[in-house]
């Protein structure tokens, strides 16, 4: 756009009559002085950078075979945001502006009768917009003209959009992370010995009004940039947070779509479009469907793979769906075997497929069970569940281990 105004200016500038030529140098100012000041506006109204302003002192012819004389008194170079300031002696002159390359009997605009006074510093703006400019333009620089003011103006309107949606995405990060961490806030609000029903009916109020906040602002931003995944896909969040799962899964699925139409998709996005499909599947009890939409999350964005799979076994945990649990648990553990809360979930869902000997008549645990528990203790030894666990192992006159040690987690590729 910047070449383009300038190839406009040069126009112009070759279109206005010239100034009589030069018949001397800028030089330094030597005795009094003042200083004149100001900016540059180009045609489209923007500021205009670059190229110089000089003051031309014209004097009028006074004897026999003189001619009118100009001469250029002082110069100044236009800054980055279109501003000047000359100093330069007393007297009255052609204040005149020339774009970056214009040759000096050209001019891009001129202002005539600017006086400098000794010691004082005045204002003159170059206005390249105004009315007179603009109608003195051959017709088909106007319509280059308009065609540039629209542009511009479609661009600050999108602008000031983004502008607008990032300061929402800003909020609605931090309440998505305020509603998670709801419990933590509800007991810091009620304290810790309130009853578990007054924290669990606390966290819920501050899990809506996050929620309601996060939907209301994406309903309102996917409406205005409705190209946006991202805006979706916090929508659909929200929608998951506020349990409007058929309104979630719809959401989620046009994050899908507008990235799998996307010439750079976003495998963060579609990860968390796909394991937000995966919640919503698994609180509705739609189990394989939650599985493959884990599985795809974790296929897309592999470096959060494992934040994937122990989401999905939280969430089983949540809805009492221990066969997937388990299942979810051990996929999780084969990405990241360091995280205590992964054994946990695993050896919970497969203690209630206990068994009693009809000898000993003693506890006989499912395979694996008795050994999660064991591995959570040596990573967690005082994790929120280590009481627990250790309870569970004493009913199964088990002897706590304490030579576990974690594989490391997998490199991922």
């Amino acid at each position: 756009m910047k070449s383009t105004i300038s190839q406009l200016m040069g126009l112009v500038g070759m279109s206005l009559l010239a100034l009589a030529p030069l018949t001397a140098a800028a030089q330094a100012p030597s005795g009094p002085t003042g200083k004149i000041h100001g900016h540059i506006t180009n045609p489209t109204g923007a500021s205009q950078s670059g190229g110089t302003v000089s003051l031309i002192a014209v004097g009028l012819a006074s004897g026999p075979g003189l001619s009118a004389k100009s001469s250029e008194k002082a110069a100044a170079t236009v800054d980055a945001n279109g501003d000047y300031t000359i100093e330069a002696p007393p007297g009255f002159y052609t204040l005149v502006y020339r774009t970056p390359g214009m040759t000096p009997d050209k001019l891009a605009d001129k202002v005539d009768k600017v006086t400098v006074t000794a010691g004082q510093d005045v204002v003159q703006d170059v206005d390249m917009s105004r009315k007179e400019y603009i109608d003195a333009l051959p017709p088909d620089q106007k319509k280059q003209l308009e065609d540039l003011r629209k542009h511009n103006s479609e661009a600050l309107k999108a602008n000031e959009v983004i502008k607008n949606l990032n300061a929402d995405l800003k909020t609605v990060t931090q309440d998505i992370k305020d509603a998670d961490g709801a419990h933590a806030a509800a007991v810091a609000t009620l304290g810790a010995a309130a009853a578990k029903a007054d924290i669990d009916a606390k966290e819920a109020e501050i899990k809506t009004a996050k929620y309601t906040e996060v939907e209301t602002l994406m309903l309102k931003d996917s409406a205005a940039k409705p190209d946006a995944s991202i805006l979706w896909a916090q929508l659909g969040q929200a929608q998951a947070g506020l349990k409007k799962y058929d309104d979630a899964a719809t959401t989620f699925k046009k994050v899908l779509d507008l990235e799998n139409a996307s010439k750079k998709p976003n495998p963060a996005i579609q990860g968390l479009a796909q394991s937000g499909l995966g919640e919503v599947y698994a609180r509705t009890g739609k189990i394989q469907e939650a599985n493959d939409a884990y599985d795809a999350a974790a296929k897309v964005n592999p470096t959060q793979a494992g934040f994937y799979l122990k989401n999905e076994a939280v969430i089983f945990f949540q809805t009492n769906q221990t066969d997937a649990q388990v299942a979810a648990a051990d996929k999780a553990i084969a990405i990241d075997p360091t995280q205590a809360l992964l054994y946990y979930l695993k050896a919970n869902g497969l203690v209630g497929k206990t068994t009693m000997d009809d000898k000993t008549h003693k506890l006989v645990a499912p395979p694996g069970c008795m050994e999660a528990y064991q591995k959570y203790l040596q990573l967690a030894p005082d994790g929120p569940y280590a009481a627990d666990v250790k309870g569970i192992l004493a009913s199964f006159n088990q002897t706590i281990d304490s030579g576990y040690k974690a594989d490391k987690p997998k490199k991922k590729s």
